[in-house]
């Protein structure tokens, strides 16, 4: 006698959140990206990034374009406007050319920003300047 046996597939239309997102080495992106888990880029956008979650410019990698996201790492360089709802860290390698919006700002030593910083508690119910 033959045992029958189900096994439940996923949706085509499931996926996980806390995914990473990456634009590898060598590679080149030209459009807008629109993402609900975190992003690294160690390769090349040219473009818009929107990001629910953490977006990671490695060392090596660059962004022609605008990010907007939640919070941001900088290794590589940005040449486009950021922003970032909660923290921003531009590390000793980053070169950030243009202005920034965000709640929290880090700049290590080494790291070269050209532009404005605007910095508010947009995301703090009831906190926040009078």
């Amino acid at each position: 006698m033959l045992k029958k046996t189900t096994k439940s597939m996923a949706k085509n239309n499931d996926y996980d959140t806390n995914s990473i997102n990456t634009i590898g080495a060598g590679t080149v992106v030209k459009g807008d990206i629109t993402s609900d888990g975190d992003f690294r880029i160690v390769g090349r956008l040219i473009g818009t990034i929107q990001s629910k979650g953490k977006v990671v410019i490695g060392k090596n990698g660059s962004v022609e374009g605008d990010i907007i996201c939640k919070n941001a790492d900088v290794s590589g360089s940005v040449k486009g406007s950021m922003k970032v709802d909660e923290l921003l860290s531009l590390t000793a390698t980053s070169k950030m050319e243009g202005d920034v919006v965000t709640s929290r700002i880090a700049i290590e030593a080494g790291s070269v920003f050209t532009g404005q910083c605007h910095m508010s508690n947009v995301n703090e119910t009831g906190k926040g300047k009078k």
